[in-house]
């Protein structure tokens, strides 16, 4: 059996993953036809308990849960020392715990800007290691870091935060190459999740087409990981918009992102 460990696993898109890859798993790192075998990861114990629960009665996998907090240095080790475990070898990582700020630039404390840089960029940098030594050892396995289209938008320390997994993804994933081992960033747009309600962030605003599915934005992100792409946006609408954005200049981009949802962060 295969093994997938997922951060964030509780709700939004690292929900829709766990239920994807305990149902039926995914190439390259899953059997063919054969449901993962679980690690979950978040900060509440009691939601991942009833989550584990839930899948491993539905699905018949087992599912282990493991409770850190990736904002403080004792939750990355946690998990680091789960995913370098030579006795129990992970085949698929999913680092998408993240959250967003309300407010803009000189608006957010300092400690919060410090904390998501520590989320978004150092917890994917040291568990993207921690998997992927073993994995190439294996020669097998793969990553994928969720992003956010907000990483093609100059839009404060969430859309930096989200380039720089889409760069460092790219760049290992090129080095990566010859290895067995595919590393993905995910960059999706608006999902209905928990997200916004937790960044306190009104999305009144937002159009219902720019809206995506979790389960199907997760089912397209699986086929994209499988055919090798190093850069996902699993939806026709925001592949458009993103190839827009490449045409429009820079400080329209980041009115437009601030008019939507204040900071733009479409988790």
């Amino acid at each position: 059996m295969t093994t997938a460990l997922i951060t964030g696993s509780t709700a939004g898109i690292g929900a829709a993953f766990a239920r994807r890859l305990a149902a039926r798993g995914a190439a390259p790192a899953g059997r063919p036809g054969g449901g993962f075998d679980l690690v979950l990861v978040a900060r509440d114990e009691e939601r991942l308990r009833e989550q584990a629960e839930q899948l491993h009665d539905r699905h018949g996998v087992e599912v282990e849960v493991l409770r850190a907090d990736l904002s403080r240095e004792e939750g990355i080790a946690a998990v680091e020392a789960r995913l370098s475990d030579p006795r129990r070898p992970v085949d698929l990582l999913v680092n998408n715990a993240g959250f967003g700020h309300r407010g803009t630039y000189l608006d957010v404390p300092m400690s919060d800007e410090l904390e998501m840089l520590k989320v978004h960029c150092e917890a994917v940098l040291r568990l993207t290691t921690a998997a992927v030594r073993p994995m190439r050892e294996r020669g097998r396995g793969g990553v994928v870091n969720v992003a956010s289209v907000a990483a093609f938008l100059p839009r404060g320390t969430y859309g930096a935060s989200k380039a720089w997994v889409v760069q460092f993804t790219q760049g290992a994933a090129r080095d990566l190459a010859a290895s067995g081992v595919r590393l993905m960033a995910l960059c999706p747009g608006f999902v209905r999740t928990e997200f916004h309600q937790r960044a306190g962030m009104d999305t009144g605003n937002i159009p219902e087409w720019m809206w995506l599915d979790a389960d199907r934005l997760v089912a397209a992100a699986l086929k994209d990981l499988a055919r090798g792409k190093a850069v996902s946006v699993p939806d026709a609408r925001y592949k458009t918009l993103m190839g827009l954005a490449k045409l429009a200049p820079r400080n329209a981009l980041g009115g437009i992102s601030s008019r939507t949802g204040r900071r733009f962060g479409p988790r």
